[in-house]
C-alpha cells in the first residue's frame, strides 16, 4: 500500500504518551460493537475478558504503556494517514450519495489500556468503535496480533481494520447503528447476534466502498493489497476464529459473520462502490 507522504488526520487522540504503569480505573460495561470485539478477540487469544464485561465496578483496566518505540511511532503515522484517507473518501461519498456533509470520527491510539464511555479498552479487546463519543479505539499492537497470530499481514490488511471501525462510525452517522443496537436490546440473544452479524457485514461492505474510492482518489493500492484485505476478512470470520480457538463453529453464537460472508461483502462494496449496495438488513442472503 502506498501511504507515505500523504496528509495525516488531525482527528487523532494519542493517549500512548499518557500511558504508564499503575494508571487505570473501573471498567464499565462495553456496549454495542465494543462488546462484540472483546468477546471475539478475547476467546481467540485465550484472554480472560470477564473484568471488561462487568456492568458495574470491580474490574480494573491498567494502562501498561511503556516506552513508545519507533515501530509505535510508524504505526501511529500509518493510522493517521489511513484515517485521513477515510475522511476525504467519506466526505466525497456523503456529498455524492447521501446528500449531506460527513462528520469525521476521532481515533484514539492507546497502548496497553484506556477508558471509553463504552467501558474499558485493552489489547485484549481489539479495535472497536464507541457510539457514545463517536470515537474509534485502537491499540496498534493489534496489528502485530493480526499478522502473527491471525495470519493476516500487510499494510492494507491493517488499513482494512481501521476502515472497518470507521465504517461503524459511518453507520452511526447514517442512523443505522443506533437503531440496530436499540432493537438488539429488546430481542433474544439469538436475534441480537443475528442483528450484530448484519451490522458487521455492512461495515465490511462499507470498507470495500472506501477501498474502491481510495484507489481512485489516491492510487494507493499495490499488487496484492486487495488480497491482503480479503484475507484479513477471512481470518476474523466467526467460524475461522472458533476453529482456531479449538472449538466447533456454532452459527448461533456468530456475531460478525463467517469468513465467506465477510470476504464476499467486502468484495461487494469494492465492486459496486455504493452505500446502497451495502444494505445487509434487507437481504435474505447474507
Amino acid at each position: 500500500m502506498r501511504w507515505k507522504g500523504r496528509r495525516t488526520s488531525r482527528n487523532i487522540e494519542d493517549r500512548r504518551m499518557q500511558s504508564g504503569m499503575g494508571r487505570g480505573g473501573k471498567a464499565g460495561g462495553i456496549g454495542g460493537v465494543g462488546i462484540i470485539a472483546v468477546l471475539v478477540i478475547g476467546y481467540f487469544l485465550g484472554v480472560d475478558v470477564t473484568p471488561l464485561l462487568q456492568s458495574s465496578g470491580g474490574g480494573q483496566v491498567a494502562s501498561q504503556g511503556g516506552e513508545i518505540t519507533e515501530a509505535d511511532k510508524q504505526a501511529g503515522e500509518f493510522v493517521s494517514v489511513v484515517l485521513g484517507d477515510t475522511e476525504e473518501v467519506w466526505a466525497e461519498i456523503f456529498n455524492e450519495q447521501v446528500g449531506r456533509p460527513y462528520k469525521p470520527a476521532t481515533l484514539v491510539l492507546f497502548k496497553g489500556g484506556t477508558q471509553s464511555p463504552c467501558g474499558g479498552a485493552s489489547g485484549a479487546s481489539g479495535p472497536f468503535y464507541c457510539p457514545a463519543d463517536k470515537k474509534a479505539y485502537l491499540d496498534t499492537e493489534f496489528f502485530t496480533t493480526l499478522s502473527r497470530r491471525m495470519g493476516a499481514s500487510g499494510d492494507f490488511a491493517a488499513a482494512y481494520v481501521v476502515a472497518h471501525e470507521i465504517a461503524h462510525h459511518v453507520q452511526n452517522e447514517l442512523g443505522i447503528l443506533g437503531q440496530a443496537n436499540k432493537i438488539r436490546q429488546q430481542v433474544s440473544q439469538a436475534e441480537s447476534n443475528a442483528i450484530s452479524v448484519r451490522i458487521e457485514l455492512q461495515a465490511d461492505c462499507l470498507s470495500g466502498v472506501w477501498a474502491r474510492y481510495a484507489q481512485a482518489r489516491f492510487n494507493s493500492l499495490e499488487k496484492g493489497d486487495l488480497k491482503e484485505a480479503i484475507n484479513a476478512a477471512k481470518q476474523i470470520g466467526d467460524d475461522t476464529l472458533q476453529r482456531n480457538a479449538g472449538r466447533r463453529p456454532n452459527p448461533h453464537s456468530f456475531t460478525h459473520g463467517t469468513s465467506e460472508q465477510r470476504q464476499r461483502w467486502f468484495a461487494t462494496g469494492y465492486e459496486k462502490a455504493t452505500v446502497q449496495s451495502c444494505d445487509t438488513f434487507s437481504t435474505d442472503r447474507l
